[in-house]
């Protein structure tokens, strides 16, 4: 399931909240600054061993993660990770440099939090984070949608040579000839036109 898949994450009740960190005490900060988020539950994972697995069995609608002094193999993990939960991740890390920020954009990081770790911030990062993660996801979906209609389009355009071609026909009556077709089959035009492509093709 892709990110243009899934539902929205709601803006905050009912959440599944993952906090990722190795450091009890600092788990402790992100978990007070998420009580501020009504009805959330917080799962906290205290390593990142098996952490791809971990997640994919939880589901959680929103995963916070928190590396003191991360290693670039580490922080190259963690954006792996938000490739494959397809949710908002909101990172907090102590230190960064630019080619870092820039590797967090490219994964999907929805919040990449440098040396920001207080609890009364918490809860605003995860709401902006959601609400950036839920429109580049509704984008997406925009976009994966707009080149489905222009595949669609150039699919009817195809058969319709094919039928001006074969039948003598003008554009107008080949469009008919597909949509009488459709409509008496009670199918889509562009399953008519995928069938007439298809038959064309085999037939050489």
């Amino acid at each position: 399931m892709t990110s243009s898949d899934r539902p929205p994450v709601p803006p905050d009740q009912s959440l599944t909240i993952a906090v990722v960190d190795p450091s009890r005490a600092r788990a402790a900060v992100l978990e007070e600054g998420l009580r501020a988020v009504e009805g959330a539950r917080v799962v906290v994972i205290p390593d990142t061993a098996d952490l791809p697995e971990r997640l994919t069995a939880l589901a959680p609608d929103v995963v916070v993660i928190h590396l003191e002094s991360p290693s670039r193999d580490l922080l190259e993990q963690m954006f792996g990770v938000s490739r494959l939960v397809e949710r908002p991740v909101a990172m907090f890390v102590d230190r960064s440099d630019a080619a870092m920020m820039q590797a967090a954009v490219d994964a999907g990081i929805s919040a990449y939090i440098v040396d920001g770790l207080r609890a009364e911030r918490i809860k605003p990062i995860i709401d902006i984070a959601i609400l950036r993660f839920n429109a580049f996801a509704r984008l997406q979906r925009e976009l994966s949608e707009a080149r489905g209609e222009l595949a669609d389009r150039k699919l009817i355009e195809r058969a319709k040579g094919i039928l001006m071609t074969a039948k003598g026909l003008t554009e107008d009556e080949a469009y008919k000839q597909l949509r009488r077709k459709a409509m008496n089959e009670k199918r889509k035009i562009v399953d008519i036109a995928r069938a007439i492509v298809t038959a064309a093709d085999l037939l050489g």
